[in-house]
């Protein structure tokens, strides 16, 4: 078995996608085992949930409330350093780590549609294969796949004709769709 740059599934004997869940401890990238899926999971989960939970509308309207608590307490503190210095750390401390959380639940979501869209890619016969693992490309080789998508698209639009829909890749067949991406 072998491993796709940083993929989630691995490839097996004849081709086909397997979960890791399958695989050995020996074959769990080393950064799992020395951190310790325990403390890696309980991470994930925590930051899976913080960042469900800060995006309900229950939680803005608690944190509208104590900042409307804040302000109200101004005149109490005769609105001194002390007052403007407890929202302020408050809110960098929040605002800090609520960076890290977000950020988590963003590339596990990122991988997880990366994932189902390359398995898309290979499950359809008139999909290019060399598309599978297209974020790990440069820049400049993104930008060459790019140009080439553009200028199938202009050709695409300047053969069809108008009031005319575009004709389906698969109704001309896989090697239609296929030989003009090389």
């Amino acid at each position: 078995m072998r491993w796709r740059r940083g993929r989630r599934f691995c490839n097996g004997a004849v081709g086909e996608l397997r979960p890791i869940h399958h695989l050995k401890d020996k074959d769990q990238p080393k950064s799992e085992r020395v951190a310790g899926a325990g403390l890696l999971g309980g991470f994930q989960k925590f930051a899976r949930t913080v960042a469900r939970t800060s995006g309900h509308p229950m939680v803005f309207v608690l944190a509208l409330g104590a900042v409307l608590i804040w302000a109200l307490t101004g005149p109490w503190f005769h609105f001194g350093n002390t007052w403007l210095l407890i929202i302020n750390t408050v809110t960098n401390i929040v605002t800090f780590l609520m960076i890290f959380l977000i950020r988590n639940a963003q590339n596990r979501e990122s991988e997880a549609i990366q994932l189902k869209l390359d398995e898309l890619i290979r499950a359809t016969k008139a999909a290019t294969n060399s598309l599978l693992d297209i974020e790990e490309l440069s820049e400049e080789e993104l930008d060459r796949i790019k140009a080439r998508f553009e200028r199938l698209a202009a050709k695409a639009r300047a053969e069809s004709m108008p009031g005319q829909t575009e004709s389906n890749p698969r109704e001309n067949g896989p090697e239609a769709a296929t030989s003009e991406l090389h």
